[in-house]
């Protein structure tokens, strides 16, 4: 990996995680810690993050966390609103479903406060925020470590939440996919998490707006062969449609006026 690739790497895990140690990060990506001080003194001097011993924080995570906004919530904000309309189509009263931490999910929870008979399990504080002005919506949240970037909850106690249940639908979300490394995320502690979300699940509809189509992030949950369903937006390119189509993906694609 060239040093431009390594900083990009370490940049979207402090992005995902808030921090990272440097001793961490040189054991997962396989050079010495001098290596990593030097990276962080560029990211540093970029202006992305702030050193501290032993590591770095994202720049102006505090801000973040006290106006409880996610790091992206304002990319792609027409994709991910059609998205999630088109995933609201899927969702009827009387459902318990699964909202997954990110900016698309949380446009769907948007869509769901007037709901009167449904059950929203999710690990995103914000998502918790929105569902929870309704007394007809039994909202209920995981346990877990708390992720500041995406006001989320997440390792192994998150996951272990999900042993033994039996949800009809989860809405999953990610930062990459291709065909190499499948559905990918920049942090590891979110993995497990993922994948305990999608064995309690019947069925599986991954949101991801067409720019991550094409994009691999650092860790990979697995094949997208573990989807039922990839709603993306109908922005995606003529070569991604027939990735989908050459490998037998089921997809759908939301058109950008139904977020209107």
């Amino acid at each position: 990996m060239l040093p431009n690739q390594r900083r990009d790497k370490i940049l979207e895990l402090i992005q995902e995680d808030g921090q990272a140690k440097v001793q961490d990060l040189s054991r997962i990506f396989k050079v010495t810690e001098v290596t990593i001080r030097q990276d962080l003194d560029r990211l540093e001097k970029e202006g992305f993050i702030i050193k501290e011993h032993g590591g770095a924080v994202l720049k102006d995570i505090s801000v973040h966390v006290k106006n409880f906004a996610l790091q992206n919530q304002h990319k792609k904000v027409a994709e991910k609103m059609a998205i999630a309309k088109t995933a609201q189509s899927f969702i009827k009263n009387g459902d318990t479903i699964i909202l997954d931490s990110g900016s698309t999910t949380s446009e769907i929870a948007k869509l769901l406060v007037n709901y009167n008979d449904l059950t929203v399990i999710t690990n995103a504080l914000n998502i918790a925020l929105i569902l929870g002005v309704n007394p007809n919506i039994s909202l209920v949240v995981t346990g877990g470590e708390f992720k500041a970037p995406t006001l989320s909850l997440t390792g192994q106690k998150a996951a272990d939440f999900f042993s033994n249940l039996n949800v009809d639908k989860l809405f999953l979300a990610t930062a990459g996919i291709t065909l190499k490394s499948g559905i990918t995320y920049p942090s590891i502690n979110d993995i497990c998490v993922k994948r305990a979300m999608i064995e309690s699940a019947n069925e599986v509809f991954l949101v991801a707006d067409s720019s991550k189509i094409g994009l691999s992030s650092f860790a990979s949950l697995g094949a997208l062969s573990l989807i039922d369903l990839l709603i993306t937006d109908s922005n995606i390119s003529a070569d991604h449609v027939k990735f989908l189509e050459e490998y037998e993906i089921k997809y759908t694609l939301a058109e950008l006026s139904e977020a209107i």
